[in-house]
């Protein structure tokens, strides 16, 4: 599938759909890694200099008609330091834990919905197709991994210097007020 093509289906640059009905079992163990076209695609979407790594790693376990989840997304992306202005590199390394469900026109066709994660106070993600999108999944936890305020390694912020009261600009015509006010009382 084409990048442009994957965006006009899921609203993403990057798709790999997994059918629920062909995870096995036993569960499915499934690694995946961006192509330089899906990066770049990637980087203009989330608004970054580049994206020179993208890539996962995921086990996915059926419930009942849904699918649980989890796994790693890995990634790595240029972006520009609010400080200096100059590039730098950041390391993106965040952890998926997701359960999918049939939407509401799917549940019917499909049976009851599986049940949250022990642990998950979220509701669950809605499946598309009888689908998970691996690419997708992906593409959004990279994007929440993104620093929003990158810093080059030692930049610090040093506000600019406040000037003392009588180096502003009205200082003259502050000192002649005051130097007037006072004579005519």
């Amino acid at each position: 599938m084409t990048t442009l093509n994957a965006m006009e289906k899921t609203g993403s640059p990057w798709s790999v759909p997994v059918a629920v009905d062909e995870i096995p079992d036993s569960g499915l163990h499934v690694e995946i890694e961006a192509a330089p076209a899906v990066r770049a695609a990637v980087a203009e979407l989330a608004g970054l200099r580049e994206v020179t790594q993208l890539a996962a790693t995921f086990d996915l376990a059926r419930r009942g008609a849904g699918v649980h989840v989890t796994g790693r997304v890995h990634g790595r992306v240029g972006q520009t330091c609010v400080v200096t202005l100059d590039p730098v590199q950041n390391e993106i390394d965040e952890a998926v834990d997701l359960v999918f469900a049939p939407g509401a026109g799917e549940a019917a066709a499909r049976g009851p919905a599986p049940t949250a994660a022990a642990d998950a106070d979220e509701p669950p993600e809605s499946l598309r197709g009888g689908a998970v999108d691996l690419g997708a999944v992906a593409t959004e936890f990279l994007v929440l991994g993104i620093d929003p305020y990158p810093r080059k390694a030692g930049a610090e912020f040093t506000p600019p210097r406040v000037a003392d009261a009588g180096e502003h600009p009205f200082a003259a015509l502050a000192a002649l007020k005051k130097r007037l006010g006072s004579g005519t009382q």
